[in-house]
């Protein structure tokens, strides 16, 4: 249970000792271990200020510090010390302070105090060996005991992981979730092969896992270590849309990220080819360097694609003239041309797509193609990558629409879809809305689980941002010609008269947004800024008064802040912070975790899928609660109470401001879209047309003219490097 950390700050030369009970951490960055104690010294009648690095810390624990005496100008004399160690400590003030200070899930400092008052100093002895005891104290029963008991033997374990990290130069914030991975064989496994570690661990990097690799003693051309590079350099590749990399990028990149010669990275590749780890492979003439999964995933998707397309019709031959005719009569609606040309090109095809921009249609041609093969007994289901975009299909067509991970009937056990080849969906036409967000995987899960007599629908906005796992599905089978794709391009009158519609169009074809004039009425603004501090201030001013003053909009429910990026003061990670102070400057309860603060009322997004919870990367919800005794924060989702243990909290993020990529899929009554020069690097037309039709009601633009026109006139900057448009075109 004891622990020494080294640290290097070294400001006077008189080094001494420093032992005594850790009253209070005042504070304690999880992430570099820098803490601030306040610590009841031997020695000393006031309390010392202790500022040192410990893996971790809690109140009560004995503190043996080494270091030197410093007067901050800021905040006094203060104990700096180079040295710090720590054990569990030994008198019932001290175990009951410890065991009360939130280290163990389930002990507050009452239930603490009646512990350790029955139990004395015998009360860790019995927690880890006699776990039963503590039904004797009132108010705990058998769950919580087991609980406590639980919570304990982790605590010990995370301690001694955290020991160990800190020992090797990397950050500690992991610690839990490395437990939770590996359990009680984590520091085992992390002596094996650290590098698993940048493969298995959400938040650990590669060089991280290389820094405790070279304490290990492997060398810098070592072959474990080069090819783990090759690897980490690829799956880089594919978190940024890629399904393969050409191989001389790859080496390039491998070489910066190493530091070592191409040619022992080359010799690397071989071996990670002769293994199957990836596969070569040509895309467009290029040689490329693909991991075998996705690979694999493409042309399974062409394979199905075209296999599904060349199959007779699932429903009976349809006059679409009559058909359309028959709808109009019911539904009072009359389509267009070209609309009554796409409804006969969708029913005449097995497979096909639904394309085109905001305001021309596709939710009137999908809602009369609905109705006519329904009216023909055909068995429809819907199905959409988001939980907003599902509930925005079902509001549209009056028919229930699931996401994705619901039809495929996700098993939060192993993250693995039940429906599939040998459990099929049972329908005989899959729509899938939202196309445009289908990543590979995802996508070759869906053809898996669909029929081989049914038909497939895909409908979405080809100009949209594509998906952010990596391939570009929708725009690959629309480019390929190997399906027909209904492409809406007239915008209606009634669209036309609002300026978000028209200027996502502009926007989309390379011209600068059209703005109202002075006292006009609108629902498109552009507020201009000088600078992105200026900016920050003005995002805070429309967002939490202007907007709610004039059109009545709630500024937490109503209004989403939408960000190119997280940096900057622009960017969605400092838009949270001043948005919390703005919005929410009393709070009830507060928590700090992985640099990231939450309280009651704010509004927040969760940033990974978690099958357990069934909450899913990008679904918003609002904190409801935060018991700090318990170490739990609550979130409703749509109405529906999600529990995160202080522990998980890298799962969310605040959200009052997001990024752009993150927005995909949803629609906001208002969004507030904030553009910066400082953001160069992600301006582009698809981006900023993707934000813009995210608002339904009110777009207001906040930045500078010069980045405005940098993304309206950067025509889709980056190639993807995908095969799937290649096999669907054999």
């Amino acid at each position: 249970m004891s622990h020494a950390v080294a640290t290097t700050d070294r400001t006077a030369p008189a080094r001494e000792t420093l032992v005594g009970s850790v009253e209070r951490v005042t504070y304690h960055n999880e992430a570099n271990g820098f803490a601030v104690l306040r610590v009841k010294a031997r020695g000393r009648r006031d309390l010392a200020t202790v500022v040192g690095h410990a893996a971790s810390i809690s109140a009560g624990e004995f503190v043996h510090a080494l270091g030197a005496w410093a007067t901050d100008r800021t905040h006094g004399l203060q104990f700096r010390a180079d040295v710090l160690k720590t054990t569990a400590p030994t008198t019932a003030e001290g175990m009951a302070r410890y065991l009360g200070s939130g280290m163990v899930r389930g002990i507050g400092e009452k239930l603490a105090e009646r512990i350790v008052a029955l139990f004395g100093l015998q009360t860790f002895e019995l927690i880890e060996a006699e776990p039963d005891r503590l039904r004797e104290v009132s108010g705990i029963g058998e769950m919580r005991a087991k609980r406590i008991a639980a919570g304990w033997a982790e605590q010990k374990a995370v301690r001694d992981i955290m020991v160990f990290l800190h020992g090797h130069g990397v950050s500690t914030s992991r610690a839990v979730r490395i437990f939770r991975t590996y359990g009680y064989d984590a520091i085992a496994v992390m002596t094996e092969d650290p590098y698993r570690l940048a493969r298995d661990i959400r938040g650990i990097g590669f060089k991280s896992a290389d820094a405790i690799a070279m304490r290990l003693g492997l060398t810098r051309e070592h072959q474990k270590r080069l090819r783990a590079g090759v690897s980490y350099a690829l799956q880089n590749a594919t978190d940024e849309g890629h399904c393969g990399l050409p191989v001389e990028e790859l080496v390039a990149l491998a070489v910066k990220l190493l530091e070592v010669p191409a040619e022992p990275i080359r010799e690397a590749m071989q071996v990670e080819l002769a293994e199957g780890a990836v596969v070569l492979d040509a895309v467009a003439g290029t040689e490329c360097l693909f991991l075998r999964g996705l690979h694999a995933s493409e042309r399974a998707i062409a394979e199905r694609l075209l296999l599904l397309a060349a199959g007779p019709l699932p429903w009976p031959a349809i006059d679409a003239a009559a058909a359309v005719g028959w709808v109009e009569g019911k539904t009072g609606k009359e389509l267009s041309p070209s609309q009554r040309e796409a409804v006969a090109k969708v029913l005449g095809a097995k497979v096909a797509v639904i394309t085109g921009g905001p305001g021309v249609g596709k939710t009137t041609l999908l809602d009369t193609v609905l109705r006519i093969l329904a009216a023909k007994g055909v068995r429809i289901l819907l199905a959409a990558p988001t939980g907003r975009a599902a509930k925005r299909m079902s509001e549209q067509t009056g028919m229930e629409a699931k996401t994705v991970h619901r039809l495929l009937e996700i098993d939060p056990a192993n993250g693995d879809f039940k429906k599939g080849a040998e459990d099929a969906l049972a329908c005989d036409l899959l729509v899938l809305d939202e196309a445009s967000m289908l990543d590979v995987p995802l996508t070759n899960a869906i053809l898996k689980a669909v029929p081989g007599h049914a038909g497939l629908l895909l409908v979405g906005d080809v100009d949209q941002l594509p998906s952010v796992g990596p391939g570009r599905v929708l725009a690959d089978v629309i480019d390929s010609g190997a399906v027909p794709v209904a492409r809406l391009t007239e915008v209606f009158r009634q669209a036309a008269t609002s300026r978000i519609v028209t200027n996502a169009h502009r926007i989309n074809s390379g011209e600068m947004p059209d703005w109202p004039k002075r006292g006009e009425a609108s629902d498109f603004f552009f507020v201009e800024c000088h600078d992105p501090e200026n900016g920050a201030a003005k995002v805070a001013e429309i967002v939490g008064r202007r907007l709610p003053e004039r059109f009545g909009l709630d500024p937490v429910r109503d209004v989403q802040v939408l960000c190119p990026m997280q940096r900057g003061a622009l960017g969605a990670r400092a838009l949270n912070a001043d948005l919390q102070r703005v919005l929410n400057p009393n709070p009830t309860a507060r928590v700090e975790k992985f640099g990231q603060t939450f309280q009651p009322s704010d509004k927040v997004m969760q940033t990974e899928n978690d099958y357990d919870r069934e909450v899913f990367n990008g679904d918003l919800g609002i904190v409801t609660k935060i018991d700090e005794e318990e170490g739990v924060l609550t979130a409703s989702f749509e109405g529906r109470e999600v529990e995160y243990p202080f522990a998980d909290l890298d799962a969310l993020v605040p959200a009052y401001a997001t990024t752009i990529h993150k927005s995909q899929g949803s629609e906001y009554p208002a969004v507030v879209v904030t553009l910066a020069t400082q953001h160069y690097t992600m301006l582009a037309r698809n981006l900023l047309y993707t934000a813009v039709t995210r608002g339904k009601r009110l777009v207001v633009i906040v930045g500078q003219r010069r980045a405005l026109a940098i993304a309206v006139r950067t025509s889709n900057a980056g190639k993807r490097w995908t095969k799937l448009d290649e096999w669907l075109r054999r």
